[in-house]
């Protein structure tokens, strides 16, 4: 198959991509958060090309990505006031609502539950094929299953070429990181991944807002899982990744003791001084948290080398974006961390 990248600019790629998608094809997508792999999200046979471009195990389950607030009661039902008021604050833009989904939508896109993740992306192309393609279109991130998410066509084009018929070229995604993923089907609402709307955001909103354990920490292979992004190795390069914590001058210090000569460094801005020249790399400035929301999966891609046994990272703490990025680089690390003021 000869993956073509389509240019947004061309006035035959709306039909193309929307044909794409009706024809059971498989198509990437540009939203503000990652690009998406994309598919007709009420075709079986389309949804389960999706798990096998991407090598992604099929109890993970998709979201539907639609074109508005109107679409939403065509494939969930009992969608409750919360959900409402979340969609009229937050939509378009990164933030998935999980509600209950009704008959038509495949027990493969819900990965056999009765709930499907819902979110409408903040890209005005992307919506403009919904709306031409006429179904909602399922899409997990477009990279092989347990590495860094695509933040650029190219990185698509990398994972995906001669898989997919095609990729809509959008330019680089100006979050950087997944949506934020909100359960609205219980008492209260629950956090399931964060993103880039804030857990600040949400209580602000909402007044009350539980944070899932799997935010915080690994959950056992067995566990059922709501959303995308819960349970699995994501976000991981070839090499190891392991989290140096303390100021930067105390983490230096420990990783400057233990670096191999093929080792690499993946650090901010205001950091990259202390280490050796070509040693350390910069994903954004700790100053600018939307810097590193917008850099760390493209900066784990270029690490994303079989030459470097271990990566040591910097991550940061706080809320707002920040908690996001440092959720995606404790699961890349799988929660390995040392405390670089108290190792040896």
């Amino acid at each position: 198959m000869n993956t073509k990248i389509l240019d947004p600019k061309d006035p035959n790629t709306l039909d193309t991509a929307a044909g794409i998608i009706r024809g059971g094809g498989l198509l990437g997508i540009p939203t503000e958060t990652v690009y998406g792999l994309g598919a007709n999200g009420l075709d079986a046979d389309a949804v389960l090309k999706i798990f096998e471009a991407k090598g992604r195990p099929q109890d993970n389950p998709l979201i539907l990505h639609v074109a508005g607030m109107d679409q939403v009661e065509n494939f969930c039902h009992d969608v409750p006031e919360q959900a409402w008021m979340l969609m009229k604050t937050f939509w378009p833009g990164p933030l998935t609502l999980i509600l209950p989904a009704k008959d038509l939508v495949p027990r493969r896109t819900t990965a056999g539950l009765s709930t499907v993740g819902v979110r409408c992306p903040d890209n005005d192309m992307t919506r403009a094929i919904i709306r031409r393609a006429g179904v909602p279109i399922a899409a997990p991130s477009a990279n092989l299953s347990g590495k860094p998410s695509p933040t650029t066509a190219q990185h698509v084009y990398h994972d995906m070429a001669g898989k997919i018929e095609a990729i809509v070229d959008g330019g680089p995604c100006r979050v950087g990181v997944e949506s934020t993923i909100v359960d609205v089907t219980g008492e209260r609402p629950r956090l399931l991944r964060p993103g880039g709307i804030t857990p600040e955001q949400l209580r602000e909103l909402l007044g009350e807002l539980d944070i899932d354990k799997a935010v915080v920490g690994e959950i056992s292979g067995d566990t059922v899982v709501r959303a995308p992004g819960m349970k699995y190795t994501h976000y991981t390069p070839s090499g190891d990744v392991i989290i140096v914590t303390g100021t930067g001058e105390q983490a230096a210090h420990y990783i400057l003791r233990h670096l191999g000569p093929k080792d690499r460094v993946l650090c901010f801005q205001e950091e990259v001084e202390l280490y050796p020249a070509g040693v350390a790399m910069a994903y954004g400035s700790e100053k600018q948290p939307e810097t590193l929301a917008h850099g760390l999966f493209g900066a784990l891609r270029d690490l994303d080398s079989k030459d470097i046994p271990t990566i040591y990272a910097r991550c940061p703490s706080g809320g707002g974006v920040t908690y996001a990025v440092a959720n995606r680089l404790k699961k890349a690390a799988g929660f390995h961390i040392v405390e670089g003021d108290k190792a040896p």
